[in-house]
């Protein structure tokens, strides 16, 4: 399992509800994507960083959404450059499914 980060250093900072009002215009885009469990909107406390955290099946599936593409979308939204860090995820604490997952 692979954990994709990404961080976007806004031109401007944004609220909570601006934010919130971009992320639902986005997050269509999303569903359906190849090997994409989860993903996670998220803002930083001072609204100058945005950007997500998505929970993939490989890092092949998450590369395949990562392309230029991608990130020129990501540049016209946001006036800004994507950063992408990838993880591995060994070891899962699901407190819902009461579960400790290991992956390999």
């Amino acid at each position: 399992m692979i954990i994709a980060m990404t961080a976007l250093n806004l031109p401007n900072p944004i609220t909570t509800e601006e934010a919130q009002r971009i992320f639902l215009s986005t997050a269509p885009t999303y569903q359906g994507v190849q090997g994409l469990f989860r993903k996670h909107y998220v803002l930083s406390e001072d609204g100058g960083t945005a950007g997500g955290i998505y929970l993939w099946n490989s890092r092949q599936d998450a590369e395949a959404l990562y392309t230029e593409a991608w990130r020129t979308f990501v540049r016209e939204k946001y006036g800004t450059e994507p950063s992408v860090t990838y993880f591995d995820s060994p070891v899962v604490v699901d407190n819902v499914a009461r579960q400790v997952l290991a992956y390999d």
